[in-house]
């Protein structure tokens, strides 16, 4: 039995503009959540470091009343998802198996796939294993992580940062990465679900298991999922943030030149949680695109 904090309901009720209820399922013996919403083609949103189903509540619902089911998924260690303690529990393969059984649950069929940060590497490798289910892509400010990637000084700071801090200040880093500051209510929704140093032992692990080197955990399948995007000819819509210092847009850049699409569009105004800063556009604009 993996031993695992569960922040209490009241602490993740109430908060601004979500009003939307989970609902949980059993995984390794973790109880883990999701938002359902809507009816229609699914269409998938899957969050990463530090955040939660939170930071979607501006996007997913334009595709929601534009005749979708939203499926918007908590990772263990993350918002209404159960948080095992223990740093080494954490990994890109066990985190990709949570979201894959999520995936087998409810069987999408060509849908729509939205990934920001860590849920790029978990939802692209399963979009490269399954493209059955998922037949469009949509991709934020993320990556994959193969062991040669460059990264900024300003992650390598952040990683550092991590790694010397047990009780990481969650809405801290939020808020260093947006444009314009969300305010002391935003912040405080995104430091609900760790309310104990031990809480917050996914949020410490995500940016310590990046693999950094060739030889990392991790690295190959991200090589693997970099090789199979490069001949992919699903439709792609790529999104990247104007003021993003953790993934610059030069990284985005040369992602979108490493998977043979074009340049990303820039949102602007918009930092590395661009859905923050412009989450209303940014959900306007997936359905546009849909719609196209």
């Amino acid at each position: 039995m993996t031993d695992a904090v569960r922040a209490p309901d009241e602490l993740l009720t109430g908060l601004p503009d979500f009003p939307y209820a989970s609902s949980y399922r059993e995984w390794e013996g973790l109880r883990l959540a999701h938002l359902d919403e809507g009816d229609g083609p699914q269409a998938w949103f899957l969050h990463g470091e530090p955040t939660w189903s939170y930071l979607w509540r501006k996007v997913f619902p334009a595709v929601r009343d534009a005749g979708h089911r939203c499926i918007v998924p908590d990772l263990p260690g993350f918002g209404r998802s159960d948080k095992p303690i223990d740093l080494d529990w954490y990994s890109y393969d066990r985190h990709h198996a949570a979201v894959g059984a999520l995936v087998d649950e409810l069987g999408p069929r060509d849908a729509t796939l939205v990934v920001h940060d860590w849920g790029g590497p978990i939802g692209l490798r399963l979009a490269v294993e399954r493209p059955e289910c998922f037949a469009r892509l949509v991709i934020l400010d993320t990556g994959l992580f193969t062991g040669h990637q460059q990264m900024s000084r300003s992650w390598i700071a952040f990683r550092d940062f991590v790694a010397h801090t047990e009780d990481l200040p969650i809405s801290m880093l939020l808020r260093q990465a947006c444009h314009a500051d969300p305010g002391d209510a935003v912040a405080a929704a995104y430091d609900a679900p760790f309310p104990s140093v031990a809480s917050k032992a996914g949020a410490r692990a995500f940016p310590l298991m990046l693999p950094t080197r060739p030889d990392a955990p991790g690295a190959e399948a991200g090589r693997t999922v970099l090789a199979a995007l490069r001949g992919d000819t699903r439709p792609m819509l790529m999104l990247w943030g104007e003021h993003d210092p953790v993934l610059n847009l030069e990284t985005g850049r040369r992602f979108a030149a490493a998977i043979n699409r074009p340049e990303p569009e820039v949102v602007e105004d918009a930092s590395h949680f661009l859905q923050e800063d412009r989450g209303e556009a940014i959900g306007e604009r997936i359905v546009k695109w849909l719609g196209g």
